[in-house]
């Protein structure tokens, strides 16, 4: 597998990595600048040249934090060495750049905010579940200022019946959204992901008369109070008060990504979901 094959295979199965670079050389080394590979904690793919180069290259990949790093290896017979000489007698400047495992979040409910909503997700690097049990919500056109050059990997999800299966199938740490356009769906939902323990955020669109119904309703489903203060409604930012969709949209936005921003996405994949068809972008 090459590298690129790799970093797209890591970015489907949610798995963490690291792109190491050559970025520069100087003298004689085994490979120019330019070349790359991808290392994960038990793989790698690719290479910048075998022997000691690869092997510190790998080793300082698997103990990288968050940040980008530049590391310089002399390839003299005079060097210090831990894995064998290498004595080509050139300098190989390394970039390693971390190949995070990205935030995922589900809009369970295409309506108008669902779509304002999903356009603003779909232009950050995001995975992107969009939820619907009506089909015509879903259709490619009705979709395309989504699906146009999204940054996000966007994965739609036509669940005529039960649409509340979908998050069992999500990764963990998955950010949920419910806004339906049936509030039976909409409880269906919540009782659903309080029962999910893996999910990350779960919000809630709607008022505090649709709350104090379902907060009842949850509680005699069996949910302790702690559990179901795991939903947050209503959803958005304070001071934005249009009722456009537009304008909820960007306020539900706003107060997501603060979410993702302060939590981390562990990375296991679980199963395929029902009805999803991948979208290549």
């Amino acid at each position: 597998m090459d590298w690129l094959t790799a970093v797209t295979r890591l970015r489907e199965t949610r798995t963490p990595g690291v792109l190491v670079t050559v970025a520069a050389v100087r003298g004689h080394a085994p490979r120019d600048a330019g070349a790359k590979m991808v290392v994960t904690a038990d793989a790698t793919w690719g290479t910048v040249g075998g022997g000691n180069l690869e092997e510190v290259a790998t080793e300082r990949a698997r103990a990288l934090g968050a940040e980008p790093e530049m590391v310089t290896v002399n390839l003299s017979d005079k060097a210090p060495y831990e894995h064998g000489v290498q004595c080509c007698g050139g300098e190989v400047t390394l970039l390693l750049e971390p190949l995070p495992v990205v935030p995922a979040v589900a809009v369970f409910g295409i309506g108008h905010v669902g779509l304002e909503l999903a356009r603003i997700l779909a232009r950050h690097d995001l995975d992107l579940h969009l939820v619907d049990s009506r089909a015509d919500q879903l259709t490619e056109a009705r979709l395309a200022p989504v699906l146009a050059d999204p940054v996000a990997r966007v994965q739609v999800h036509d669940v005529p019946v039960l649409p509340e299966l979908v998050l069992t199938t999500l990764p963990a740490g998955t950010h949920v959204l419910v806004m339906t356009h049936d509030h039976a769906e909409d409880a269906a939902l919540c009782d659903a992901a309080l029962r999910t323990p893996a999910l990350g955020s779960v919000g809630l669109i709607g008022s505090a008369a649709k709350w104090a119904r379902f907060e009842r309703k949850l509680l005699d489903e069996g949910h302790s109070p702690a559990d179901v203060a795991r939903i947050t409604t209503p959803i958005g930012i304070d001071g934005i008060d249009g009722k456009e969709p537009a304008a909820i949209a960007v306020g539900v936005a706003a107060a997501l990504l603060r979410e993702v921003s302060q939590s981390a996405t562990p990375a296991p994949p679980r199963s395929p979901a029902p009805g999803r068809r991948p979208h290549p972008g």
